[in-house]
C-alpha cells in the first residue's frame, strides 16, 4: 500500500516530528484515559510501533526490552504501556471538487476504520474544501461504536470547490486538544494539495511540533492530478511517527484505514523525563534489546523541542 500511487477507482475518479509530547506524569499505568500527573515533572511521550519482517505488529514485548536514547544518551523509561486504551481521533477529510468520484469509497473506508477501532475511541470529523467545517453538527465528538451517527455525518459531505488542507489541519489540531482521551491521532484523507488556505505548511508543521498527536495520511489522487502533493502527506506522517498510505483502489483504501486502526491499537506508549530543558531540538531513538534473531522495525517520532528551564527564585 504505502509508496503506491492512487489510480481511478474504475469510476469517472517528525520525529522532523518535532511533535512536542510533554505530559505531567505519574507512575501508574495508563487506565481508561492517559493520565500522567504527579507534581511538576514532565514526560516526553512517544507512540512506538514495532513490526516484524512481514510487517506484522509485535505488541507483546516487555518494558525491559526497550531502550530510549535522547540525543544519544540512554534515559530511564518512566511510563510504559501496550494496552488498547481509548484515543481521541480526528478524521480530516478532503471534500473538494476533485473528490466527487471518490467520496462514496471514502465514506465506506472511514466507517471500516471506526469498526476496527476501540469502541470507546472519541471521534470527530472535519471536512474541508473552500472552508473548514465540523460535520458532526449536534456534538463535538462521538464514540467509534456509534456507527449510525458517524455514517450520517460522513454522508452529509458534498464535494465541491477548492482545497483548504492546511486550514483543516490547524482546526483539527485545535479540536484534538479538546478531546478527553490522553492519546491523540489525526487521520488525513486528501491529495496533499492546497489552494485555498490562509495557513501555510510551515505553520502547520510548527503546530505539529507543539502537539503530541501522531498523524496518519492517506493520499487519493490520479497520476495526472495537478494538485496532488504526496510529499506533504509524507512529511506530516514522518514528522509525527505516523505513516503515509497511497492506495490504488477502493479495496486498498479500506485496507489502509483498517491498518491504521490496528496499528493504533497494537502500539506502545513510552514516556521519559527529558534530560535537559534547553529549548532546542532533541533527537530520539527507540531500540528493542537484545536484538532478536528476527529483524524488528521500530517506528516513533524522531525528536522533539525541549521546553526551556524557567528561572528559579534565589
Amino acid at each position: 500500500m504505502a509508496g503506491n500511487t492512487f489510480s481511478p477507482f474504475g469510476l469517472s475518479a517528525l520525529l522532523p516530528f518535532g511533535l512536542l509530547a510533554f505530559w505531567p506524569f505519574g507512575l501508574a499505568p495508563l487506565a481508561q484515559e492517559a493520565s500522567f500527573r504527579s507534581g511538576s515533572s514532565e514526560l516526553v511521550v512517544l507512540p512506538v510501533v514495532v513490526t516484524d519482517r512481514q510487517g506484522r505488529y509485535v505488541a507483546d514485548l516487555d518494558r525491559e526490552r526497550f531502550a530510549v536514547l535522547d540525543n544519544g544518551r540512554r534515559v530511564p523509561i518512566e511510563l510504559f504501556t501496550n494496552e488498547d486504551t481509548p484515543l481521541t481521533i480526528g478524521l480530516i477529510i478532503d471534500a473538494s471538487g476533485s473528490m466527487r468520484t471518490k467520496m462514496a469509497e471514502v465514506v465506506s473506508a472511514t466507517l471500516a476504520f471506526a469498526r476496527s477501532s476501540n469502541p470507546e475511541d472519541e471521534l470527530f470529523v472535519v471536512r474541508f474544501n473552500d472552508d473548514v467545517q465540523n460535520v458532526i453538527r449536534d456534538r463535538q465528538f462521538l464514540l467509534a461504536k456509534d456507527l449510525d451517527a458517524l455514517g450520517v455525518a460522513l454522508r452529509s459531505m458534498r464535494p465541491d470547490g477548492r482545497t483548504a488542507l492546511y486550514d483543516a489541519l490547524m482546526a483539527g489540531s485545535d479540536q484534538l486538544a479538546q478531546g478527553s482521551r490522553g492519546r491523540k491521532v489525526l487521520v488525513v484523507i486528501s491529495d496533499g494539495g492546497d489552494n485555498a488556505s490562509e495557513a501555510t505548511l510551515d505553520k502547520v508543521l510548527a503546530r505539529a511540533r507543539e502537539s503530541n498527536a501522531a498523524i496518519y495520511t492517506i493520499g487519493l489522487f490520479e497520476a495526472e492530478d495537478p494538485d496532488r502533493n504526496p510529499g506533504v502527506l509524507k512529511s506530516l506522517a514522518r514528522a509525527t511517527g505516523g505513516e503515509r498510505f497511497l492506495p490504488r483502489s477502493p479495496g486498498e483504501l479500506s485496507q489502509a484505514c483498517e491498518r491504521i486502526a490496528r496499528e493504533i491499537r497494537s502500539g506502545y506508549t513510552i514516556g521519559y523525563v527529558p534530560p535537559d530543558r534547553d529549548g532546542v531540538y532533541h533527537r530520539v531513538r527507540v531500540d528493542v534489546q537484545p536484538a532478536p534473531s528476527q529483524k524488528l522495525t521500530v517506528r516513533t517520532r524522531p525528536g522533539y523541542f525541549a521546553a526551556e528551564r524557567t528561572s528559579q527564585r534565589q
